[in-house]
């Protein structure tokens, strides 16, 4: 899960923890991105925000990586002269699983708005922080799209194996990987992989302590029946029993917007599939735990990296954490999921407003029947405009 704030030019990367029963850690603070960020406001007036506003991005700003609904001239118009914000937002997204494809996107808006900004704070499903910490040296697999054990390793992890690498160890755990040209093209060096990657260990004994999926997986079949295989074995492929080990999902959207016209599944539903797999082969249902949207503390993880754009006292310090001096009156979380967006606002409870566009999941001319938005508009510029023409009055 991934919240990326506004701030000046350099792009630096942040990420943040929010809370889950076993994390007793409080959230970092990051008061020299707060420093940069106050230096960079050319002087704006200092005052209490009453509102701030958190932007899905897929089917709302961006569809593919094409800007839609009005969404740069929107941004626009939340930004000074200089740049820098004149309301806080954040981007509070399912999406992005490495470093690269952020920076990728940060880039694109840098050009969209013709000045020095870009989008640099981030938190990638936060509540993974401080696992390395209950994980230390033990062995986890990850996998996804792109490179899930990089991912896993910038969190920290020390002992990670990707999904596809740690089956390609087991001779035949695919029964029809032959028939996959795509995967064949390019035969393994296992010398090399050996040197690189594959931890220091008999792979074949060691116990894999946990399984992330840290976005959508590319191939289905194989991953279901290695995860599965995992999961029964209590950690050891091969062998029979043994507990469960832990099994967390990024994100749990069954669907979402992308380039296609018609909406395209999501994790949430590789998850459907991995469970009624797993709940039909093993004698006890399938236990996992999902990060992102709309789980309620992602929003208020959220709640408390806009509350960093509030003056801490009359001389504009800015607090660097602990309790927030000056709360928001309203937070608009602008979305076009109604099972995601909408209903993570709404189960997170006061200040959230949720605003539902027309521009991706959602295309209905009246409101969500089960998840209804406190408004419902066609574009992110006409829920931007709605926001100011609301605040100026108030």
């Amino acid at each position: 899960m991934r919240i990326l704030r506004a701030v000046g030019s350099r792009l630096s990367e942040i990420r943040i923890m929010a809370p889950l029963p076993f994390l007793s850690r409080p959230p970092r603070c990051f008061s020299r991105l707060q420093q940069n960020h106050l230096q960079s406001r050319d002087q704006q007036q200092l005052r209490r925000f009453s509102f701030g506003v958190a932007f899905d991005i897929d089917g709302v700003i961006l569809r593919g990586r094409v800007p839609i609904g009005g969404s740069p001239q929107a941004l626009r118009r939340l930004l000074g002269d200089s740049g820098s914000s004149k309301v806080p937002f954040v981007f509070l997204t399912n999406g992005f699983t490495r470093s690269l494809s952020f920076q990728k996107f940060a880039e694109e808006v840098y050009f969209w708005f013709e000045n020095p900004l870009l989008y640099t704070h981030q938190t990638e499903y936060s509540s993974l922080i401080n696992l390395p910490f209950r994980y230390e040296d033990q062995l986890i697999v990850a996998t996804g799209k792109g490179e899930p054990a990089l991912v896993m390793s910038e969190y920290g992890f020390k002992n990670v194996l990707s999904l596809e690498d740690y089956a390609s160890l087991f001779e035949n755990i695919d029964p029809v990987s032959q028939y996959k040209y795509w995967a064949t093209k390019k035969p393994m060096d296992r010398s090399d992989l050996s040197r690189n990657i594959v931890p220091t260990c008999d792979i074949h004994s060691k116990s894999v302590k946990a399984v992330f999926v840290v976005s959508d997986p590319v191939d289905w079949g194989s991953d279901i029946q290695v995860i599965c295989d995992i999961l029964r074995s209590g950690g050891i492929v091969g062998h029979k029993g043994g507990t469960q080990p832990p099994l967390y999902f990024a994100a749990d959207d069954l669907e979402y917007q992308a380039a296609f016209p018609s909406e395209r599944l999501g994790l949430g539903a590789f998850r459907i599939a991995l469970e009624s797999v797993f709940n039909r082969v093993h004698h006890s249902p399938l236990e996992y735990v999902s990060f992102g949207k709309p789980n309620p503390f992602v929003f208020k993880n959220a709640e408390s990296v806009l509350n960093q754009f509030q003056p801490a006292d009359e001389h504009g310090g800015f607090k660097e954490c602990g309790p927030v001096a000056h709360p928001f009156e309203t937070l608009y979380m602008i979305g076009d999921n109604p099972f995601v967006d909408v209903k993570g606002a709404r189960e997170a409870g006061q200040p959230w407003f949720s605003i539902l566009t027309r521009t991706g999941v959602f295309r209905g001319e009246h409101n969500h029947a089960e998840f209804p938005a406190d408004l419902v508009v066609d574009t992110v510029e006409d829920a931007v405009d709605y926001i100011l023409r609301k605040e100026s009055r108030s």
